[in-house]
């Protein structure tokens, strides 16, 4: 049996460009990862076929999880006749805005690469979980990078200032078609992606915190006034600096403070079930 760690991901900056042709739209956002992550154990079959289970209830345990879709492309692309069943220890809250169920793909593909001697490159393996979500390229290398197109251009940076990462996820979920939907992109504020990569790379970690930035905030704090109230939670708490991650409605705060981080956890655990004091990650895997 084999366990991979599948890393969660935020969204230091979100903006979105334009709309495409295709219906789609381009973006430019810096990820990066945190220590918040499933476990992803896998054990090979002596039948050709491939097993899932999951620990929440709500998360699917078939084709329609992204895990089973990225071992069933593995297997076809190579003509794989080998069998394995997967299980996934979930602690990334689902539909979170956090790339839960990318990271789980991401992981598959990098366990099995591993595990079947496949000898593919992290650059083949990303272009392989493309044609399972936009995020899963990223996922698959980890670490801190500025995408753009869909998601699947990856400029790969210097990993922010450590810090503590604590986030907060109300019992709501958010449709990212929905806020895409809502988008005026002619009305958007754009974030200054360029400033926040000069931050990072100077470990400026007040200019970090300063230049925190998602677009699909306002919309989704329409749609979804808690989120919003989460965030100025966690400013009264002291948090340095706070932003919705992805479409939501997961909220993070960033501070170097331990006893602020602290204070932080004790203060939203009183207001939201579901918060996670973690640490930065940051850094590629290998």
């Amino acid at each position: 049996m084999k366990v991979v760690k599948a890393p969660a991901k935020i969204n230091l900056t979100l903006d979105v460009v334009r709309k495409r042709d295709d219906g789609f739209h381009d973006v430019e956002m810096i990820m990066t990862t945190i220590d918040l992550a499933d476990r992803i154990h896998l054990t090979p079959l002596h039948t050709n076929r491939i097993m899932i289970d999951v620990t929440k209830g709500y998360v699917p345990n078939n084709e329609n999880n992204l895990a089973y879709q990225a071992a069933q492309k593995l297997k076809e692309r190579l003509g794989i006749n080998k069998g394995v069943s997967i299980f996934i220890d979930k602690q990334i809250p689902v539909s979170a805005g956090l790339a839960g169920g990318s990271t789980d793909a991401a992981a598959v593909l990098r366990g099995l690469n591993d595990m079947w001697g496949l000898g593919l490159t992290m650059e083949e393996l990303a272009e392989i979980g493309l044609e399972i979500g936009s995020d899963v390229p990223f996922c698959v290398h980890g670490g801190t990078a500025v995408a753009r197109g869909r998601g699947e251009q990856l400029e790969f940076i210097d990993s922010p200032p450590p810090c503590w990462v604590v986030l907060a996820k109300p019992p709501i979920g958010v449709s990212t078609k929905e806020v895409y939907q809502r988008i005026k992109v002619d009305q958007l504020t754009h974030p200054k992606t360029d400033v926040m990569v000069q931050a990072i790379e100077s470990e400026n970690f007040k200019q970090v915190c300063d230049h925190l930035e998602n677009v699909m905030e306002s919309i989704t704090f329409n749609m979804h006034p808690e989120v919003r109230k989460i965030k100025e939670r966690m400013k009264q708490f002291g948090a340095d600096g706070a932003v919705m991650s992805g479409s939501g409605p997961t909220v993070f705060a960033l501070t170097q403070n331990d006893s602020k981080a602290e204070r932080l956890y004790n203060g939203l655990k009183g207001f939201v079930e579901q918060v996670y004091p973690v640490r930065l990650l940051g850094k590629k895997h290998t």
